[in-house]
């Protein structure tokens, strides 16, 4: 009997996937994780401007950390931030809901035109669709104040909606949602193209109304989606910045500020970007926190440990 021989795989072969990630690979370490650590270590030194030109840093430990934390502004700004969060998170879901709900129940020609016109808002650029905004709300020439004062709504003629923090915050709150919308509806939908009809078909013949069917039906089978798009929004309001500094650059006062608007204005106009990459850190901590909890909370339900 002949016996079988087996050749090892050449390098080559072996080094080659590795070698086709590798750019890959390389180009995230540079643009991810170069900065993060960059910031890190600005956090834990001495980083005014004349650092920045000379390039002298003193390092300083956790001094920075300190000053942030004992600072009663910033943990003003930490509460609007978890606020402006929850707000945003708790808006867009619920809407992108029922918009996905609504999407399935539509027909062909239907739904082809929800899911173009939802694709179209989603591709906006954020810079173009905060422009749009500001010149919506426009004291002089905005249409909304002069939709409202051709309604009989005199008192906004000439309102000035940002020099009021709630109007702001509220217009703010607005534009992101209509914003992060168009993505969470066509994940959802997605989502619930999944749900077998059979099961629609056995709870109806149950008795079962609409509500129970979703309760009972429908958001189970999609939970695992809906919980990843939860995280998703939550990370991006939670770091919402360019849309507050184009729109109110955190005015007025501090109405609009959060957390990455605090950490650029720390380091730009008060020339303290020791503190500004702190407030970053910080930010970064507070984001993957709350990301744990939300994933622990998940697995639990899953029947599983983190």
């Amino acid at each position: 009997m002949l016996a079988k021989s087996y050749s090892r795989p050449s390098r080559s072969r072996t080094l080659g996937p590795y070698l086709l990630i590798a750019p890959a690979v390389l180009g995230m370490l540079y643009l991810l994780v170069y900065p993060f650590g960059r910031a890190l270590l600005i956090s834990l030194q001495d980083f005014r401007l004349r650092e920045l030109i000379k390039g002298d840093a003193e390092f300083v430990g956790l001094r920075n950390y300190q000053t942030l934390l004992t600072d009663p502004r910033f943990w003003e700004v930490v509460r609007r931030t978890f606020l402006f969060m929850a707000v945003n998170v708790a808006a867009i879901m619920i809407l992108s809901t029922l918009v996905a709900l609504m999407i399935e129940r539509l027909g062909p020609f239907g739904r082809a035109v929800v899911l173009s016109s939802l694709v179209l808002v989603w591709a906006v650029p954020v810079v173009a669709a905060t422009t749009v905004f500001q010149w919506l709300f426009h004291s002089e020439f905005g249409i909304v104040n002069e939709t409202l004062t051709n309604l009989g709504f005199t008192a906004y003629e000439g309102y000035t909606w940002f020099a009021n923090g709630s109007a702001a915050f509220t217009i703010l709150v607005v534009l992101i949602v209509w914003q992060s919308v168009p993505f969470a509806a066509i994940t959802v939908y997605s989502a619930l193209t999944t749900v077998p009809e059979e099961l629609y078909e056995s709870a109806r013949l149950d008795g079962a109304g609409a509500m129970r069917i979703f309760r009972s039906v429908t958001f189970p089978l999609v939970r695992p989606i809906f919980m990843l798009v939860l995280s998703l929004e939550v990370i991006w309001t939670f770091k919402a910045f360019v849309q507050i500094w184009v729109m109110t650059r955190g005015g007025p006062g501090d109405a609009t500020t959060i957390l990455p608007v605090y950490a650029v204005q720390t380091a730009l106009a008060n020339q303290r970007y020791d503190l500004g990459s702190a407030a970053s850190m910080v930010t970064v901590l507070l984001m993957s926190g709350v990301l744990v909890l939300y994933f622990r909370q998940l697995f639990r339900q899953e029947g599983e440990h983190l």
